[in-house]
């Protein structure tokens, strides 16, 4: 707590305070500020929404690779704040997870704009939606596959089992194969039905066709995270991650061809991906917290010893069963409200009443602008 608690609430001093402060502006005062003034609260929500990831993903990087601490009597105490800011797998997983959203939120614009596109409604914004996020996505998804090999060589480093975990790889061996699908069997210490690459495997993972990679053997078994749930987890990430370059490389022979707006199968694919980025941060997340285990803080506290004695099995069954009950009212809400916003598209502001002279309007201001479908195309 002395050291996780600090960060944690320099997340809600510098993060939640100022996404609290302009949240409501952006969302109930588009026609009662000045334009600039709507702009300056976006910006302000979205950098509140970046220092937020900065201070969590610090907390969730030290207990990867800790740094900059002592244990006194059992506790964790810092001993330098940079280091344990600043540890070694931060920034890393910082620039991975930001620009994983990036492009998660990329294929949500490129699907929402086929839909429009499929219907003839609001070609114009549909068509500059489409373009411009797929140029961004032409940089994001790129960037993001150069990002994932300098954390993989990261993790490498600092969580050698977990990288064995990840590539189901039990003996330490030099020219490794990469490992694109097995069954991995722990009681066995074995694959089965593997699909193996040669040498592809060192390639990747140390830059040396002949480079050694640690197996998972070198570590006692109550010492090696779940293999199949990482091992599975990671692949899903990479294929989603393959998947989304191939379809921004077709999006380049698509504009070329002058087809991007047109191509009724390019903008199904564009649809079918909507949720991919969702999906891929969940397996990638999937792989960190699962691949860390079984330690809470890595290499030196297990899961096993961070429960509080004074929680009980119960009680902790008992908050997992409200957490999922909340989570299961508020998910489907989201979701119609997220379809509500796309069923009316981006020309409904125009909806919203007039201000009067006294600056407020004459109805009620309202997040979600109505839907008057006499109005819409």
């Amino acid at each position: 707590s002395n050291v996780l608690s600090p960060l944690l609430a320099y997340e809600g001093l510098t993060a939640f305070f100022l996404e609290a402060a302009f949240l409501g502006v952006l969302l109930f005062g588009r026609r009662l500020v000045p334009r600039w003034a709507h702009l300056v609260a976006a910006l302000m929500v979205a950098a509140g929404t970046l220092f937020s990831a900065f201070w969590i993903l610090s907390a969730n990087s030290w207990m990867q690779t800790p740094v900059g601490y002592e244990v006194i009597d059992g506790r964790f105490f810092p001993q330098d704040w940079l280091k344990i800011i600043f540890n070694p797998s931060f920034p890393y997983r910082l620039m991975h997870t930001v620009v994983a959203f990036y492009i998660t939120t990329g294929f949500v614009v490129i699907g929402v704009a086929a839909f429009y596109l499929r219907r003839g409604r609001f070609v114009e914004e549909a068509r500059s939606m489409l373009s411009m996020t797929l140029w961004l996505l032409t940089i994001a998804v790129p960037l993001q596959i150069f990002l994932g090999d300098r954390h993989g060589l990261n993790s490498l480093q600092y969580q050698p089992a977990k990288v064995a975990a990840i590539e189901a790889r039990w003996d330490s061996v030099g020219a490794a194969p990469l490992t694109l699908f097995a069954v991995p069997d722990e009681a066995k210490e074995s694959n089965r039905y593997a699909v193996d690459i040669p040498y592809l495997g060192s390639l990747i993972l140390t830059h040396d066709v002949h480079g050694n990679v640690r197996g998972l053997k070198e570590w006692a078994p109550e010492e090696r995270p779940p293999v199949a749930i990482t091992f599975f987890a990671f692949r899903v990430m990479v294929g989603i991650g393959l998947l989304m370059l191939a379809l921004v490389i077709v999006s380049w022979w698509m504009r070329a061809g002058r087809r991007l707006y047109d191509s009724v199968w390019f903008l199904r694919c564009c649809q079918a991906a909507t949720p991919l980025g969702f999906i891929a941060v969940l397996a990638g997340w999937t792989t960190t917290e699962v691949g860390r285990q079984p330690w809470t803080v890595y290499g030196i506290m297990r899961t096993a010893d961070s429960v509080s004695p004074s929680l009980t099995g119960q009680d902790v069954l008992i908050s997992l069963i409200g957490y999922a009950i909340v989570y299961l009212i508020i998910f489907p809400f989201g979701l119609v409200l997220m379809g509500r916003l796309v069923r009316i598209g981006p020309l409904g502001i125009g909806l919203q009443p007039e201000p009067v002279e006294s600056g407020r309007p004459d109805l009620p201001v309202r997040a979600l602008p109505s839907a008057e479908p006499e109005l819409l195309p």
